[in-house]
């Protein structure tokens, strides 16, 4: 089953993406709230209406509507740092011995398929490809073998990140440097399927069709499972955060020289049974500047 959001005419709403094309669950369920978190926060019966439906008929195909964000705003963005082993070694890094957290607010996150905003203040724009987890219920000091039962889902991730802005000071400032406006781009669908083993995934980058990763979740340092337990021994993880598990190597700083992304390019992550998303590197727009 793959739960999305999407775009059609002038609202955004909750769906299920299928072969056909695209269930809209406010026609097919429409007791149920129209946002993707908010289904995600009813818990069992929510996820166990949408999946009586998951295989009718649908109601628009894939080329009728535009892929939202999965969530407008995940309670938490959490990330982890050099948790596979080639990205350290790349990296000049020991192999951590607990893993290295750090946040991205989740004002960062963006569509599948939405732009990648360059800024002129900074010169050392990046990707990294990950697979992300979607916790399906609020939960504490989760065992590792408990781990598997709060896990909603999962999806494709860029941890898209600005270098300069991240190393800078002592120490370094990591959710400064990954915490920008569009840098968090997640999708095309949260996929609940207990059959996909999440260590045993191919997970691949491309920069304008050239291949940058290439690598199996199966160099995880830590887990899933042990993410799980070593983040909710400390603080409750609540439905519908997301937690991006790491980057493997082929990073475009680690390049010879450095690979920076600039306004063009087009970068797409894939993932073994989860799909792609790609976007477009674009000038940061005027209007992106509320105040």
């Amino acid at each position: 089953m793959e739960l999305i959001s999407f775009t059609e005419g002038s609202t955004t709403r909750a769906g299920l993406l299928n072969r056909s094309g695209v269930i809209d669950l406010s026609r097919a369920c429409p007791g149920l709230p129209n946002d993707t978190l908010s289904i995600i926060q009813l818990g069992e019966p929510a996820l166990t209406a949408i999946a009586a439906v998951a295989e009718g008929p649908v109601d628009f195909t894939r080329e009728e509507v535009t892929l939202a964000a999965i969530m407008r705003r995940p309670p938490k963005v959490i990330a982890i740092g050099l948790n596979y082993r080639a990205h350290a070694v790349e990296s000049n890094m020991a192999i951590p011995e607990v893993p290295l957290v750090f946040t991205k607010q989740s004002t960062s996150v963006t569509g599948a398929y939405d732009p990648i905003y360059w800024s002129k203040d900074s010169q050392a724009l990046d990707y990294e490809g990950e697979l992300a987890l979607v916790i399906g219920r609020n939960c504490r000091r989760v065992k590792r073998h408990e781990a598997k039962d709060v896990i909603l889902g999962y999806c494709v991730a860029n941890d898209v990140s600005v270098r300069d802005w991240q190393m800078r000071g002592t120490p370094p400032s990591f959710t400064m440097g990954k915490s920008w406006d569009s840098h968090c781009p997640l999708g095309p669908s949260i996929v609940i399927d207990e059959t996909i083993d999440p260590h045993q995934l191919r997970l691949r980058t491309w920069v304008n069709g050239e291949l940058r990763q290439d690598s199996s979740t199966d160099d995880l340092i830590f887990n899933c499972y042990e993410l799980v337990e070593f983040l909710s021994t400390a603080f409750t993880l609540e439905a519908g955060d997301v937690i991006l598990t790491g980057t493997p190597s082929g990073v475009g700083f680690a390049q010879r020289p450095p690979a920076r992304l600039t306004p063009g390019d087009k970068v797409k992550v894939d993932i073994e049974r989860l799909g792609w998303i790609e976007n477009d590197v674009i000038e940061e727009p005027d209007w992106a500047a509320r105040f």
